[in-house]
């Protein structure tokens, strides 16, 4: 019972869950050695790999119930192994529910930021707004750039960001997203944009799990600071 209280206590603290951040820092101090950091880190990681499931409070519980008794290494309900099919036919069900939320939701996005004065919608569907109008020369598809960014869900939710690590990134437009290629090559070295990207030029229904869901609209902030030869 202990077992199972401490790790209730410590999915409290997920995201996964419903559960107060009061109740969730009365039931489990903060981290403050490196061990406890580090089983802190866990759990965050834990919640991680379960982010696509979704998963409401009372289905969360049972998870706690199958992870403590899975750690005490006692007699479980079920052969987990069994049930592996199930749980991947759970997840995949859980993810389409979830992919037909964020195209809806990111379809009104995408019809309000082409609204939005200075944006230029493009043929393939992506938003372009030049926020900062650079003076260098602009990039071919085939050429590599240097740039700061920032990645973010519609909701606002940073997923990426070069500027948060404080380091340029370099790479050729020829290997990133459809969406990338076409944005930069419409800027100039020295401009900052800013692009929303459909699904469909983005991560589509694969998705890039557990930040970034099936079907989710995408806005990255964009600096080019140089074509690199």
């Amino acid at each position: 019972m202990k077992k199972l209280t401490a790790l209730a206590a410590l999915f409290c603290t997920m995201t996964l869950t419903s559960c107060s951040a009061d109740a969730a820092k009365t039931a489990t101090p903060a981290p403050t050695t490196e061990e406890q950091k580090t089983l802190y880190a866990l759990g965050v990681l834990m919640s991680q790999s379960l982010s696509t499931f979704e998963l409401k409070p009372e289905e969360l519980a049972m998870v706690q119930k199958g992870l403590a008794d899975g750690v005490a290494k006692g007699k479980t309900e079920v052969k987990a192994e069994e049930f592996i099919p199930k749980v991947q036919a759970l997840q995949q069900a859980r993810l389409k529910v979830a992919q037909e939320r964020s195209e809806k939701a990111g379809a009104e996005f995408l019809a309000k930021a082409a609204a939005e004065s200075g944006a230029t919608k493009t043929a393939s569907g992506m938003i372009i707004k030049q926020t900062t109008p650079g003076t260098g020369a602009s990039p071919a598809a085939s050429d590599q750039v240097k740039v700061h960014y920032t990645g973010k869900l519609i909701d606002g939710t940073v997923f990426d960001s070069s500027v948060e690590r404080g380091e340029p990134a370099t790479f050729p437009l020829s290997g990133v997203i459809p969406c990338w290629t076409e944005g930069v090559q419409t800027m100039k070295v020295g401009g900052k944009a800013q692009f929303v990207c459909p699904a469909n030029l983005a991560y589509g229904d694969r998705g890039s799990p557990p930040k970034i869901l099936p079907g989710a609209t995408l806005v990255f902030d964009v600096e080019l600071l140089d074509i690199v030869k």
